[in-house]
């Protein structure tokens, strides 16, 4: 008996990479995902076209009529009433670049019964934040990578579920650095979804953390 897809919401801000390669995924039947809706705070993000040549509902909670940026209580309250009705298996953060508070987070949880996941440029709990790559580079770190984690109020601190690691090398600069990453999140986010939609992540109850090599 076939499996109904996981049912997934993507929030973006920018360009939307890792968004499309679950669009492709989904297209090719290669993942058993259903994305159901993409929301960005940014209205001239490139994910939302990516999106819309997908036929993929998209919302825009970016300024209000007065054409003020919204404040983030506002924005989540928003989120959460745009959620609500698409049913989701799964809230996922890809480039997503607004702090979310506990309102937007227990709300998904509470009210949407919907875990969240997010994927971080770094081997975590290293390199929270911002910069990851230079921070990395400076630090002479002989190891980077990137995350797959559980949103909680406290920022890129939950629950680990999943990481893809690749050697540092001599010669590279933040931004060769970030484009080798980047293809380990076209990788890792993808797969870990995988897992969850099979069962093997369990994210009530999550064991090993599943650690992938990259190039």
């Amino acid at each position: 008996m076939t499996k109904s897809p996981l049912r997934i919401a993507v929030l973006v801000s920018g360009s939307g990479s890792n968004l499309q390669v679950l669009i492709d995924k989904q297209l090719n039947n290669s993942l058993n995902i259903e994305i159901v809706g993409v929301i960005s705070n940014k209205e001239t993000a490139y994910a939302l076209t990516r999106a819309k040549n997908a036929n993929i509902a998209t919302f825009v909670i970016d300024k209000n009529e007065q054409g003020k940026t919204y404040k983030r209580a506002e924005f989540e309250r928003l989120a959460l009433h745009v959620l609500k009705p698409l049913e989701v298996d799964l809230v996922v953060l890809a480039g997503f670049m607004k702090i979310l508070t506990p309102l937007f987070i227990n709300g998904v949880k509470d009210e949407l019964n919907a875990p969240m996941v997010n994927l971080h440029p770094s081997l975590l709990p290293a390199y929270k934040g911002l910069d990851t790559h230079e921070r990395v580079l400076k630090s002479g770190e002989r190891y980077h990578g990137c995350s797959v984690h559980l949103v909680t109020s406290e920022l890129d601190a939950g629950q680990l579920l999943s990481q893809a690691v690749l050697d540092v090398r001599p010669d590279d600069t933040p931004a060769t650095l970030q484009n080798r990453v980047h293809a380990l999140e076209h990788m890792l986010l993808p797969r870990t979804i995988d897992f969850i939609a099979h069962g093997v992540i369990d994210v009530e109850n999550v064991g090993d953390v599943y650690r992938f090599w990259g190039n």
